[in-house]
């Protein structure tokens, strides 16, 4: 059952606490005990990628042992883990028949329109190149149990996450700890909560200007301009409806402050992962380089 967060929580980390909290050698990280949540550090990408792989891959199979449906929600990235999910799939047989696919967002102009077809972060184009399109086409999943999140389908994907349980909820988190698009809020005009957060629902919405000078950074050499503005977005209320939720990351200097946020602080809606420590089955892990922590690694600084 997930847990109820009071009111009275801080709205944001204190400065001396984040010190504190960058200023752990990544190494020490995974012998902590004052862990918030599980916490799996891994050497590199290719383990991160095989890890997450593994993970869905036995959800379906348990599932198809027994003759179940699987419903899961999967993220356009982290880039790591799509190859080794196709290879498990096709060197496994694992037939995707019964498997149902909630894509977790979508990016949109600013007019909140759907981009062009080879626009870098048009994600069902992505995912229809290197989540589906490697895997055998007898074991792929069926069209119609592909949901794909646009303005134009809110409500039915909405409906249809609600109608059955979800097994399992991929996910990566941005430089804020958003999780799918579910940002801290910028606005001085429009405050929230942490039950606004944890109750929030598919919706479109503008990007935070953080996140997209970030993804600027990320992917286009800092051209802001050619950054997607706004997003629709599956809700914490979806994405924490699963049984069980797994985030990952192996972006590094993007997710690293996030990454100790999320393992150290109570619930804050400044960094919207930390609500993942109110679900009974969720796991963080992520790179040595995302891991790390120039803080940490340069304790002559003076910033406090």
């Amino acid at each position: 059952m997930i847990q109820t967060i009071a009111s009275t929580h801080a709205d944001f980390v204190s400065i001396p606490q984040l010190y504190k909290w960058c200023s752990i050698p990544a190494e020490e990280l995974p012998l902590r005990s004052d862990l918030r949540l599980p916490y799996r550090q891994v050497a590199d990408a290719q383990i991160l990628g095989s890890l997450m792989a593994e993970e869905l891959a036995a959800v379906i199979e348990n599932n198809n042992q027994h003759g179940l449906i699987t419903r899961a929600i999967v993220p356009c990235g982290p880039k790591c883990w799509y190859e080794p999910f196709a290879a498990l799939v096709n060197s496994r047989s694992i037939s995707l028949k019964n498997l149902s696919v909630f894509h977790m967002d979508e990016c949109l102009d600013w007019q909140g329109r759907l981009l062009s077809r080879n626009h870098p972060y048009n994600f069902r184009t992505f995912m229809e190149q290197f989540f589906y399109g490697p895997v055998r086409a007898e074991l792929s999943v069926p069209e119609g149990q592909r949901y794909w999140l646009t303005p134009a389908t809110i409500d039915s994907v909405r409906d249809a996450i609600a109608a059955a349980p979800i097994d399992i909820t991929l996910g990566g988190w941005g430089q804020d700890g958003h999780v799918a698009y579910n940002q801290a809020r910028r606005t001085p005009f429009h405050h929230l909560t942490l039950d606004d957060l944890r109750n929030s629902t598919v919706r479109i919405q503008e990007n935070n200007l953080d996140t997209l000078i970030a993804l600027a950074h990320r992917s286009f050499g800092a051209a802001y301009q050619f950054v997607p503005p706004m997003s629709v977005t599956l809700g914490l209320r979806e994405c924490f409806s699963a049984r069980k939720i797994r985030v990952y990351s192996d972006t590094g200097a993007w997710k690293q402050t996030a990454l100790r946020v999320a393992l150290f602080s109570d619930p804050v809606p400044e960094y919207p992962i930390t609500l993942l420590q109110t679900h009974p089955d969720a796991m963080i892990a992520a790179t040595l380089e995302t891991a790390r922590h120039p803080i940490s690694e340069n304790p002559d600084w003076e910033l406090i």
